[in-house]
């Protein structure tokens, strides 16, 4: 005997079906992104982004606790809450949030279209001696306000608007620090190259060719595991799409396009 569905589910399968045009003509299921954030989690920087899409690509954005630490496996278990049951959708994940949207896609969701990765990895950006600096720094890192110049280098560019600056240090500053150390620590462990693998759904790569977190490596050990991924560069720092909202949106919107998701 099936079990009763839960109401979340019954309300997105009823979103889903049945729907039809004026003249009776059943309309084909809407695509939705699903957003993953980078490391501050709130989803709060993704506005502009969101605002440059097409009106007719929907969005969801994933939101983590800013008050715990939640690791990529118990992240998982949001994700799961946020993508549609039925409706096909694509899973958008921007820098810190990529091991997890990987880790997802391995399991194949029968409607999961594609994946999208904005200045991503499958392991660890981080190496050598930077990354026992890292492992040894992320207790206090992140206890004092995310300096201007480190801001300007490492995620927005020198010639950032001071709108974004603000609002990139508002976010971060919104998460305890003790769970941007933790979320730092998870970055530095991480290795996904064999869920990589197993992923099913057409890949797209954006890479910021200015970015000084997620380099080329990064790009370079994915498309040794997926020859077949799909790479679009911009030239821009690693929060890219922040600081080209439009650009990434008109990238994104094409790459669906080519694969028939979209119109």
């Amino acid at each position: 005997m099936r079990a009763n569905k839960s109401r979340r589910q019954r309300k997105r399968d009823g979103n889903s079906r049945g729907k039809r045009s004026a003249h009776g003509v059943p309309l084909p299921p809407i695509l939705k992104l699903v957003l993953l954030p980078g490391m501050d989690g709130t989803g709060e920087l993704f506005a502009d982004f969101v605002h440059a899409l097409p009106e007719t690509l929907p969005t969801v954005t994933v939101r983590y606790p800013t008050d715990r630490f939640l690791s990529y496996t118990e992240l998982a278990g949001l994700v799961h809450e946020s993508c549609p049951v039925s409706e096909p959708f694509v899973l958008v994940a921007e820098s810190f949030s990529s091991p997890l949207a990987i880790q997802y896609a391995a399991a194949n969701p029968e409607n999961l279209a594609a994946l999208i990765l904005c200045a991503g990895f499958a392991s660890s950006p981080v190496h050598g001696w930077r990354r026992l600096l890292a492992s040894l720094c992320a207790p206090i890192v992140f206890r004092i306000s995310l300096p201007q110049f480190l801001a300007e280098y490492a995620l927005v560019g020198p010639d950032a608007p001071a709108s974004l600056l603000k609002a990139v240090q508002a976010a971060i500053s919104s998460v305890k620090p003790s769970v941007l150390a933790a979320r730092l620590r998870e970055v530095i462990d991480c290795e996904v190259l064999a869920e990589l693998n197993r992923v099913a759904a057409p890949i797209l790569y954006i890479h910021a060719e200015d970015d000084r977190l997620a380099g080329a490596s990064c790009l370079e050990e994915i498309r040794r595991i997926k020859p077949q991924v799909a790479v679009a560069t911009i030239e821009g720092p690693h929060l890219l799409l922040q600081r080209e909202p439009h650009q990434t949106a008109a990238v994104i919107s094409e790459f669906l396009r080519r694969l028939d998701l979209i119109r």
